[in-house]
């Protein structure tokens, strides 16, 4: 992958980092001098001084080669011209964008050519929301842009499944149950395992089913 970085401070850099260990082409463009300077001696990648704001900076930059293009600037403002040349000018397939601003998160949309948006007080807040509407039921993991989720619950002695097979619960649409940990031992579930209290429930949900798996497991 060809990934495009555009602000080298220091989620920039550790981004870079990271894309560069998983084997992935980086560039990062930056138009303070010392920044570059500075990541040009930290990390072995292709470094760009200029202001990405402009066209034709952008495009000297080579980003009409890019995969991927991630705005991380500090300035809500500057972030939104980026996604939107990215996009429309130079057609990258995928853009992410930081929100530096929560209140500015309703402008990061297609319209202003933004894929995903990244906003850590939303991210807190929606893992918070989750936390407290779920209770004993934890995502683990987001897939498909939200659509998918891989949910972790403990049973407990008021859940109405225990002494059950798993073949004679009616769990909710699109709810998988891939995993059971219990007593430290991962088992793959078949048709005739029956639940126990204390049991850990790995189990894949569409988007709008996990509280409905959670009254059925009975997490609180």
């Amino acid at each position: 992958m060809n990934a495009f970085i555009v602000g080298g401070g220091r989620l920039g850099s550790y981004l870079a980092q990271n894309l560069l260990e998983d084997g992935h082409a980086v560039t990062v463009i930056d138009k303070r001098q010392e920044v570059c300077e500075k990541l040009a001696k930290e990390i072995k990648i292709n470094i760009f001084q200029g202001d990405a704001c402009d066209p034709e900076i952008f495009e000297e930059a080579g980003v009409a080669k890019a995969d991927l293009v991630v705005a991380l600037t500090g300035h809500d403002e500057d972030n939104l011209v980026i996604c939107q040349l990215a996009k429309f000018k130079f057609d990258a397939p995928r853009v992410i964008a930081r929100v530096n601003n929560p209140r500015n998160e309703w402008l990061y949309g297609k319209e202003w050519g933004v894929d995903v948006a990244v906003s850590s007080v939303h991210i807190i807040t929606k893992i918070i929301r989750e936390e407290v509407n779920l209770g004993d039921i934890v995502t683990l993991l987001k897939l498909r842009k939200g659509e998918i989720a891989l949910v972790e619950t403990r049973l407990t002695e008021k859940s109405t499944i225990l002494n059950q097979e798993l073949k004679t619960i009616d769990f909710p649409p699109n709810c998988i149950v891939v995993a059971i940990v219990r007593d430290s031992e991962l088992l793959i579930p078949t048709g005739k395992t029956v639940f126990q209290p204390g049991d850990e429930i790995l189990t894949i949900a569409t988007a709008g089913n996990e509280a409905k798996l959670a009254e059925l497991l009975g997490a609180e």
